[in-house]
């Protein structure tokens, strides 16, 4: 294994904080295609016609933070321990509640209490989300469907989450037309996601531990070589992401 490959895996060694991938994206090692629908575009023109909000998963707040001016009453949840101190200290001082949750489908909030709930890749249950919002409130959701990079993991030999693996647009729009939304605008997407390098593609699967569930580089190293590789014949390797976004009302 040479020497170029033992540099890029040391350099993932980098730590992640909050849902910053910026370490990757920002120097140009990683890159995603563009979606056909803007998500940051679709959530201020909801938060300009609300006076209540929740964001649902808000990591470290980095996001969020990037949608301002907000309505008089902003509530954001995070379920991991860390990311809520990281999103306090961020959001806090804008006016932003910031509450740890457990469980998607028991969320510590009055019923009918948002007219707007965003929801950026975090899971949700369609049930919880109609009791909160008001009638005729808002749901803007863009989700990772469950076919997201699945190349990532033939390459390593390491099946799909089968648990995961049905959720797309056609299971999301049947749960929310259960509980009585009525969906506005519904889009599916397979955009590529580019690495230019190993180090980069070993910093993104650490950062996101459900892609390949116990991910350890070791273990893994000679798959990885591999993709090396190919990345230094090739310049680059692609892997196929699995994207769906809603725009729902509550009827």
């Amino acid at each position: 294994m040479d020497h170029s490959f033992r540099a890029f895996i040391k350099q993932a060694d980098e730590p992640f904080v909050g849902w910053d991938f910026s370490y990757i994206t920002d120097s140009g090692r990683m890159r995603s295609e563009p979606l056909p629908w803007s998500y940051g575009s679709m959530a201020i023109r909801a938060i300009q016609q609300a006076s209540s909000m929740l964001d649902m998963g808000t990591g470290g707040g980095e996001f969020l933070e990037s949608l301002r001016p907000f309505p008089p009453s902003v509530y954001a949840t995070e379920s991991y321990l860390p990311n809520v101190t990281i999103a306090k200290a961020r959001l806090t001082p804008l006016g932003v509640k910031v509450v740890q949750i457990e469980e998607d489908n028991r969320l510590p909030f009055q019923t009918g209490q948002f007219d707007l709930i965003l929801n950026q890749h975090e899971s949700f249950s369609a049930k919880e989300v109609r009791r909160i919002l008001k009638n005729d409130g808002m749901f803007l959701t863009q989700q990772v469907g469950g076919l997201d990079c699945k190349g990532i993991n033939e390459m390593l030999g390491v099946s799909i989450n089968h648990e995961y693996a049905d959720w797309s647009l056609k299971a999301a729009l049947k749960e929310l037309k259960t509980y009585n939304f009525e969906v506005i605008k519904a889009c599916e997407d397979y955009p590529a996601q580019r690495f230019y390098d190993v180090g980069a593609l070993v910093y993104y699967l650490k950062a996101i531990p459900w892609q390949v569930p116990n991910f350890d580089v070791e273990a893994f190293l000679p798959s990885l070589y591999k993709i090396h590789q190919k990345i230094e014949q090739k310049g680059y390797i692609d892997f196929t992401q699995h994207r769906f976004m809603v725009l729902a009302k509550a009827k």
